[in-house]
């Protein structure tokens, strides 16, 4: 089972830009589909992004379709959200999650702030 570990979030000013990216720990990284995931205070976590497992496909939720782009590189066991035209209500805690099969992998989750 991989572990999971977000870097690269901050705080950025509305329209700008910020790529998130997800080291994974284990040899098995490149059988499992990769998500990222968001929560805001005092709101449920929701989906953002997931890529299948050979990064062949990719689905996004529409409130950050055609903004954000989630991309993997299995050589380096890494996921990356690339964050632009960023809003005030894209703030959130963001999550990696890794899925294969029956197994789940929650990510520590990085702080990102989109204020001027």
């Amino acid at each position: 089972q991989v572990q999971l570990v977000e870097s690269g979030g901050g705080l950025v000013q509305p329209g700008g830009s910020l790529r998130l990216s997800c080291a994974a720990a284990g040899n098995t990284f490149s059988n499992y589909a990769m998500s990222w995931y968001r929560q805001a205070p005092e709101k449920e976590r929701e989906w953002v992004a997931t890529i299948t497992a050979d990064g062949g496909s990719t689905n996004y939720a529409d409130s950050v379709k055609g903004r954000f782009t989630i991309s993997r590189d299995n050589a380096k066991n890494m996921v990356y959200l690339q964050m632009n035209s960023l809003k005030p209500e894209d703030t959130a805690v963001y999550y990696c999650k890794g899925d294969f099969f029956v197994l789940r992998v929650w990510g520590q989750g990085t702080q990102v702030t989109v204020s001027s």
